[in-house]
């Protein structure tokens, strides 16, 4: 009997203990459910991300996410396309595309009518000669010994969605901007970033202006040291895979591809040896190792400066620019141009790695998309009998003038003809007394009649009673500015370009080869997602203040394309 007492008075025991026990589990979970709950409602009720991430690639035309999909690691564009939103057919809407209006109008939510970055340079009817869009000899360099950055946002006329954003706080927020192009840093730096930086190809290191700051960081200083740039330029440019993947681009060694490097020939692999160690700093730009070495950079920026990892929203504005360089040199169905990309995709998986490390994911609100697309290369063009070819302004210029020489008497009515935009003297006009509308009709009809090349041709004389809207109905007005643009402007028909393009090929018409880029948003409060509605660049800047409510830049023109609650 006292054996089975004992033996029931631990079974008792046993019992209470299991019950305890499985109150306390049932308890703990109960608690850690909550606190999910908790935190995944502060999540969703949080008003605004961490970090705003800008990403521009450069002359990436929209095809290439689909070109090169199968190729793609998971963690790039993969990753992106497959959870966020994608918008397929998102549209330029105005002449030239080009860099500087490209991020201008992406940042800004605006076109050139408003923002003022008519093109990459453009000719200043005040100081009569050609400027360039961020050129500022107020400034000085910071972190080399020559030119390379007496540069600054002041010919950019509107806002952009750093500004607000340092706005809605008192610059509590802080703006991040970088790319080895000075334009595509400054621009979508805006007016009130904390940094801009950008690559100097003469001293191989990153630099910035004295309009941001005094010097340059210690880290900073301490990553030039490095040398990246000589050693990722030490050996030759190699394939990322076997040679049968790249079947889908045209033939190695294509024709009208520049000879970048001396080689005689443009096979793989490239081969640096020819090239003077001081050139390789440059001529990085016009491979992939330009892309990687921005990425090393800014994950460099991410540790020491720590962006989205504050009490604040901050945003981080990063363009890849050798994507643009390489495309120029041996156009977009190159073998080189599918390799750069297929390297990209690391450099990308890379930098959203390190911001899920950082600032963690679904913190932070990313949009990737491009400054402008680009025209196939014209030899190529031409071996398939596609229609192609080239108007230089020389040959405008130079033929406007003869005729107005024999129709007026005098040819220096024409002051000069730049970017396919046309300045006439108004000295001369006024001091003869000729009429602007007659001669607006007489040189429109005569460029029509001897200039088949040109697609249409407008008077800043019609654009006097209207106004930009976010179509593409109104190209050459879109990227018209009253102070800024010339008197007559034109655009090129279907396969032509402005200069020669013997080797490579460029962009800046309004044709779909030029205006057709990608858009992707990803993280924070975005949902995956596709979309083939045709949108423009000039709505990213007021999706993007829309979801971390703040206001729109002061020139938008664009509209939200991610519509809450849905």
């Amino acid at each position: 009997m006292l054996c089975f007492y004992n033996n029931t008075k631990k079974l008792i025991s046993y019992t209470k203990f299991y019950l305890a026990m499985k109150r306390l589990f049932l308890l703990l979970i109960c608690l850690v459910i909550t606190t999910s709950a908790l935190e995944a409602s502060d999540k969703k009720d949080q008003l605004m991300p961490k970090l705003v991430v800008g990403i521009v690639v450069d002359q990436m035309r929209y095809d290439y996410l689909y070109r090169y999909y199968d190729l793609y690691s998971d963690g790039g564009f993969k990753r992106l396309m497959k959870q966020g939103m994608n918008f397929t057919y998102a549209q330029y809407n105005y002449i030239p595309t080009y860099t500087g209006p490209g991020h201008a109008s992406i940042y800004t939510g605006s076109t050139p009518y408003y923002h003022g970055i008519i093109s990459n340079d453009w000719y200043d009817k005040v100081q009569k000669k050609t400027i360039y869009c961020t050129s500022d000899s107020n400034y000085q360099t910071i972190g080399a010994d020559n030119a390379s950055g007496q540069m600054s946002p002041q010919r950019l006329l509107a806002s952009t969605i750093g500004d607000e954003l340092r706005m809605s706080n008192n610059g509590l927020s802080r703006v991040f901007s970088a790319s080895i192009k000075d334009r595509a840093s400054i621009l979508p730096g805006g007016h009130m970033a904390n940094a801009a930086y950008w690559y100097d190809g003469k001293s191989g290191n990153f630099v910035t202006s004295t309009y941001y700051a005094k010097s340059l960081s210690q880290w900073i200083s301490n990553f030039n040291a490095q040398q990246l740039p000589a050693k990722l330029m030490a050996n030759g440019w190699n394939l990322s895979m076997s040679e049968s993947s790249y079947l889908r681009s045209m033939p190695d060694n294509g024709a009208g591809e520049a000879d970048v490097f001396k080689e005689g020939e443009t096979n793989f692999p490239h081969s640096f040896e020819k090239v003077a160690l001081n050139t390789r700093l440059d001529l990085i730009r016009t491979t992939p190792f330009g892309n990687e070495l921005l990425a090393d950079f800014v994950l460099e920026l991410i540790k020491n400066e720590k962006p989205g990892q504050g009490q604040y929203t901050d945003m981080l504005a990063v363009s890849f620019s050798s994507t643009d360089y390489v495309g120029h040199a041996y156009g977009p169905n190159s073998v080189e141009v599918m390799d750069t990309y297929l390297k990209l995709d690391t450099q990308i998986a890379r930098l959203l790695e390190e911001l899920d490390n950082t600032v963690g994911k679904g913190n932070y609100l990313l949009f990737l998309t491009a400054d402008h697309a680009v025209k196939p290369n014209g030899a190529y063009m031409q071996e398939n009998h596609l229609p192609n070819g080239s108007l230089e302004d020389k040959a405008v210029e130079d033929s406007l003038k003869s005729y107005c020489k024999m129709y007026y008497g005098f040819e220096n009515i024409i002051e000069t003809v730049n970017d396919n935009q046309i300045y006439f003297n108004h000295q001369i006009l006024d001091s003869k007394k000729l009429d602007l509308h007659q001669l607006n009709t007489t040189l429109i009809n005569y460029l029509r009649v001897t200039f088949p090349q040109m697609n249409t041709i407008s008077s800043k004389e019609d654009f006097n009673s209207e106004m930009p809207t976010r179509t593409m109905s109104t190209f050459a007005l879109n990227g018209f500015n009253p102070f800024r643009s010339g008197d007559l402007v034109y655009d090129l028909t279907i396969g032509y370009l402005t200069g020669g393009y013997l080797e490579g090929t460029s962009h800046g018409s309004a044709l779909d080869y030029d205006t057709h880029v990608p858009l992707l948003f990803y993280g924070w409060k975005i949902k995956p997602g596709e979309s083939n509605d045709e949108v423009y660049v000039e709505d990213i800047a007021p999706t993007i203040t829309n979801l971390i409510h703040i206001q729109e830049p002061n020139g938008t023109i664009g509209v939200p394309i991610i519509h809450l609650g849905k």
